[in-house]
């Protein structure tokens, strides 16, 4: 019997109710397969916690983390308690930077029951790489005078070990996958910056013959994820970059509800930690018509990180096959409550899942 020692943040708003449907999965998945078991031990870390406390995490809370095999987050966010910069800072990021976290993994792709607005979505299937330590998230630089002469410098910091950590990462990937690598630049009005990215995307491409490559300056790239996301595979792309085009991605499947992600730590010195793209969602909270499939399918994306790749594929095969069942919360055009969609995924997984 393996088990996994898990670390669970609910976090704010949505985040609460998601989280929960996603844990029930798990253990129904653990149930069916009978030889992994899941101990949850979750943490009450939030906006709310920050009011309590002045602080989004207690002081040995990093400390208090490193022991578990991953983290498992649902949302940071409630501008109505804390500026969104000191909550994100305050326990997303931290955790990212502190842990070492230095890849961000978000798929794309054509999802079996979800309209698309892409006027011909075809069967897209993509994975954007995001280097996740530095680049344009970095605290270096700072606000002087006030008034009409107030000035703000922010400086992206780009390191050939952190650049190097992420492309090479991106094209051992591809080579499961397709075997097709794009790199994200704007070479052509970054002055510093991209063009160092490239040098080094060139380098690294030297290494690895056997797969294709694609380069696109950012503003083509963005076009091309709404005109032709079928032509991607696998993208490398910085921090801000990397950010952005998942934005789009999760927007072309027909919901950022449903996009998932990774920070993977390449070490194994500190867990990993698994969230989805979408936000807390104040708006929504409360209603019962979060869509869980983004938090489910990050579910997926740590079964596959504890190697039980098998189970993380048939998990997101359900996951297809109830919504295009038409069992799916509304923001995706369906009626179902974020209960109903995690209850009929638990229903056919004890049905389909046998290993």
């Amino acid at each position: 019997m393996k088990q996994f020692e898990v670390a669970v943040i609910p976090g704010d708003g949505i985040g609460k109710e998601v989280v929960p449907v996603s844990l029930k999965v798990l253990e129904t998945v653990a149930e069916v397969h009978g030889g992994i078991k899941f101990d949850f031990q979750s943490f009450p870390w939030s906006s709310d916690y920050y009011v309590e406390h002045g602080k989004m995490m207690p002081d040995d809370g990093l400390q208090t983390l490193k022991n578990f095999e991953s983290i498992f987050l649902g949302a940071i966010g409630n501008p109505a308690l804390v500026q969104d910069h000191i909550a994100l800072w305050g326990l997303l990021i931290k955790i990212r930077r502190e842990f070492e976290q230095s890849i961000n993994i978000r798929p794309a792709k054509y999802f079996k029951g979800l309209k698309s607005p892409l006027v011909n979505p075809n069967d897209f299937d993509l994975i954007v790489v995001r280097e996740n330590s530095e680049g344009e998230y970095s605290e270096v630089g700072g606000r002087i005078h006030k008034g009409d002469n107030e000035l703000a410098i922010q400086n992206a910091i780009f390191t050939k070990k952190g650049t190097e950590r992420a492309m090479r990462y991106a094209f051992e990937l591809a080579k499961k996958r397709r075997g097709h690598v794009t790199s994200a630049t704007k070479s052509n009005g970054i002055f510093h910056s991209m063009p160092f990215w490239d040098e080094v995307f060139n380098e690294v491409k030297g290494e690895h013959q056997d797969v294709q490559t694609a380069s696109y300056h950012i503003d083509a790239l963005a076009a091309f994820f709404v005109t032709r996301p079928q032509i991607f595979d696998v993208i490398v792309a910085s921090n801000l970059f990397g950010d952005i085009l998942t934005d789009i991605g999760g927007a072309i499947m027909g919901s950022i509800g449903i996009a998932p992600a990774a920070n993977i730590n390449l070490n194994g010195k500190y867990p990993s930690m698994f969230e989805p793209v979408h936000g807390s969602a104040p708006d929504i909270v409360g209603k019962g018509i979060a869509n869980p499939i983004g938090q489910i399918w990050t579910a997926k994306m740590m079964l596959d990180h504890f190697g039980e790749e098998e189970l993380g594929s048939k998990l997101l095969d359900i996951i297809e096959e109830v919504t295009n069942d038409g069992i799916k919360t509304p923001d995706i055009g369906g009626t179902s409550s974020t209960e109903e969609v995690g209850d009929e995924i638990c229903r056919r997984l004890k049905k389909a899942v046998s290993v």
